[in-house]
């Protein structure tokens, strides 16, 4: 197969972005890296990879990337690899945080030796491995000053250049809906607060948080205020990858379409994750960024399906209510959730973390 070839970009000059994860390294049973080269040989177009997870652990110091320190020798050809990503012009990010909760914490409250202890190594191994930004998946809760404090501290030690984004769920974009950075965290504040700061938020419109499958949920959040150019669209690249949510092609390429059209600042695309994305699979996963970059760049038909579902305009104030997002599970599970006091939601987020165990799924719940 020859070459991807992005079109040219829109009139404007905005480039949407195609942001990329990186958390498996390697293929499966001990096998290769999983190398990130083929983004840049085959012209795809990608804009910003992104490596997970980086984990701040018990004990100052004690950071891995998934389960191993950054140093580990398995790294080293992610490390090399990285380095000729961004001498082509691809921003290369580390993400901190993710699904396995501890590191917020450890960066919040007043303690501010406790802070200095767990940041100082987490600063000193971004600069040792060159990255170009940092990217905040905070699910797990935590509080406005101590997310405000690690921005400025970051701003204050990396420069003007250096990216600082944020990962949260498709409902923290909204107004009154829960999700996973805590019941007070408010991303709208964040926004009025530090937006400056913030290049942009990589917003996961799966797993329950959100869908894909219907520009409702994109316009509702934009509705309530948000830049179109500061929310990237969060997708799942390969229906393995969450427990729902997925929506493939040729249903996102329209949707992607229709967001484009109208919005001319549209931010572009996230992808979770590159090594088994499709339409190429674990052969060819570079395939995934070329086929986004030819839906972002190519030219707009002059007509688009009227039947797109758009988010009605809502008075000032009035959180809009998007519909239920999509997921596998029977609908009597997420009633019985339901029932119990909790939101929509948490039920599928809850489901979607206990492989759809009711009776766990319940104890999760009141355990947070």
């Amino acid at each position: 197969m020859a070459s991807a070839q992005p079109t040219a970009l829109p009139a404007t000059g905005h480039r949407p972005r195609i942001v990329l994860y990186a958390q498996t390294h390697h293929k499966s049973h001990g096998g290769p890296p999983v190398s990130l080269l083929p983004l840049i040989t085959n012209n795809t177009g990608v804009t910003v990879i992104v490596i997970a997870a980086i984990h701040l652990n018990e004990g100052p110091g004690n950071i891995t990337l998934n389960d191993d320190h950054p140093d580990h020798e398995k790294f080293n050809v992610l490390w090399q690899e990285i380095s000729w990503c961004q001498a082509s012009g691809v921003k290369v990010m580390g993400m901190l945080g993710g699904a396995a909760k501890g590191s917020f914490a450890r960066l919040d409250g007043e303690d501010t030796a406790s802070f200095e202890a767990h940041y100082a190594p987490l600063r000193d191994m971004f600069r040792k491995h060159n990255l170009d930004g940092i990217d905040l998946d905070i699910e797990e809760p935590t509080t406005m000053p101590g997310t405000i404090r690690l921005i400025d501290r970051l701003r204050a030690d990396f420069g003007p250049t250096f990216l600082i984004t944020l990962a949260p769920v498709a409902t923290a974009l909204l107004v009154g809906q829960p999700h996973l950075s805590g019941p007070t965290f408010n991303y709208h504040i964040l926004e009025q607060m530090r937006g400056h700061e913030i290049a942009w938020y990589n917003a996961q419109f799966y797993n329950g948080w959100g869908d894909c499958s219907t520009t409702f949920w994109y316009e509702a959040i934009i509705k309530t205020g948000w830049r179109a150019d500061k929310v990237v669209v969060g997708l799942l690249t390969n229906p393995t990858n969450g427990p729902s949510g997925y929506v493939a092609q040729p249903e996102i390429d329209r949707v992607l379409t229709v967001m484009r059209s109208r919005h001319p600042n549209f931010g572009g695309v996230m992808g979770w994750e590159h090594f088994n994305a499709l339409p190429g699979g674990t052969d060819r996963p570079w395939e995934w960024a070329a086929h986004m970059s030819r839906i972002l760049h190519a030219p707009l038909p002059p007509m688009l399906a009227p039947q797109q579902q758009q988010a009605p305009i809502r008075p000032y104030g009035r959180p809009a209510i998007p519909p239920p997002a999509p997921h596998p599970y029977p609908a009597e599970d997420v009633k019985t959730l339901q029932d119990l006091g909790f939101s929509h939601q948490q039920a599928v987020a809850a489901l979607n973390s206990t492989s759809g165990n009711v009776e766990y799924a319940a104890g999760l719940l009141f355990q947070d």
